[in-house]
């Protein structure tokens, strides 16, 4: 058996082990165990930082110069799976649907390449298997371990199912949006359904700032920006011969425009309390906001796609998802690169019938190896 079909059989392996055993947010103990079991095996230096769950690995080359950092995610998501395949989870209620099994399989496959290739290394590259991406609080938690400490520039992909194997989607600034989240409380005056002009209705009120707020897109903001603005719940009442006092909305705001979302917030904050005193209710609205805009660093578009190309594999122009990434959060304190990783998948990210061709794992693999090699070989674009 060559090395890239053992390679190609260890990487299959893993992500099936992962995907059997899948773990939420904080909680991937024996998937930390997992990884670091094979990284031991296979040679590779771990780093020793105060993570709780996930960890850092290193390749150091053979040659003196900066430091850079690959990325996986390892977190599973709270659903059922219903892909068919054998080595579906075992764990009931979770799953492996966005494919940080394949992230986290993959990386360890770059991380073993670059181990060959130490001669190759200027410089040293770091391999961060980060925990709870998918409750957007893995990486602050990672970085505040001082994991980016020394750290020039970090690297990282999303499988893509759209995208076919052998496929790399490349694109310079916004890649993924930012995810903000915002609450609304109506509170009028409840009572009786018969005789409304006795109360002050929160749900005509909120069914009212509802509307409003896709105003906002049409009249407030850039028509050239991308921004998405859903309200996702609407809850008031409890029977239906009386008036409630409060209606509660909930939802969620989306763009590719970093300096947009202080703008957004504010007029609907400004809509909200503007309508509900109109109709002598009040407006209680509160924003919380998740995660940045994934920005690709244009410096590392050209050496993306040479990557790709070395690697025998072709490089696309990246479409842009409205979905969120925490490695956005990496990119707000150094500059970063994230891709798109064709995996030819049947379904979207979080379905349960979510699923990829594991070819991709050696494709993956390969080319963060070369994509290392690469960036260390560009010195002058890690500072």
């Amino acid at each position: 058996m060559s090395t890239t079909e053992n390679l190609q059989s260890k990487l299959i392996a893993y992500r099936r082990e992962l995907h059997e055993n899948p773990e939420l947010g904080f909680k991937e103990v024996e998937t930390t165990k997992r990884i670091r079991r094979w990284l031991e095996d296979a040679g590779i230096t771990i780093l020793d930082y105060p993570l709780e769950t996930g960890l850092v690995a290193e390749v150091k080359g053979e040659l003196e110069g900066p430091t850079i950092a690959l990325r996986a995610d390892i977190d599973a998501l709270p659903i059922v799976e219903q892909s068919g395949v054998e080595f579906s989870s075992k764990v009931e209620g979770v799953m492996h649907a966005c494919g940080h099994d394949f992230h986290t399989s993959s990386m360890i496959g770059a991380a073993i390449l670059l181990q060959s290739r130490r001669s190759e290394l200027k410089g040293t590259v770091r391999i961060i298997f980060q925990p709870a991406e998918e409750i957007a609080q893995g990486a602050v938690y990672v970085a505040e371990q001082g994991v980016l400490d020394g750290v020039s520039a970090i690297f990282g992909m999303h499988n893509k199912p759209e995208l076919p194997v052998g496929t790399i989607g490349v694109r310079s600034g916004s890649l993924m949006a930012s995810v903000d989240r915002f609450e609304l409380d109506i509170i009028g005056v409840g009572g009786h359904a018969g005789i409304p002009n006795d109360a002050i209705d929160p749900i005509v009120i909120a069914s009212q700032i509802v509307s409003a707020f896709q105003s906002i897109v049409s009249r407030n903001m850039d028509p050239f920006h991308n921004i998405v603005v859903s309200v996702t719940k609407l809850q008031a009442g409890n029977t239906w011969n009386v008036i409630p006092e409060k209606a509660e909305l909930e939802g969620t705001v989306r763009t590719f425009q970093e300096e947009t979302r202080e703008v957004i917030s504010n007029r609907m904050r400004a809509i909200a309390e503007a309508i509900a005193e109109s109709f002598g209710a009040r407006a209680d609205f509160r924003w919380f906001s998740y995660l940045p805009v994934v920005n690709n660093d244009s410096r590392f578009t050209e050496i993306a796609a040479e990557a790709a190309t070395k690697a025998g594999y072709q490089a696309i122009e990246a479409q842009q998802v409205p979905a969120g990434e925490d490695f956005a959060f990496y990119q707000t304190k150094i500059p970063g690169y994230f891709v798109w990783m064709g995996v030819d998948g049947p379904k979207a990210w979080h379905h349960p019938e979510f699923t990829l061709k594991e070819e991709a794992l050696e494709v993956a693999a390969k080319y963060f190896a070369e994509l290392s090699i690469q960036a260390l070989n560009k010195p002058e674009l890690l500072k």
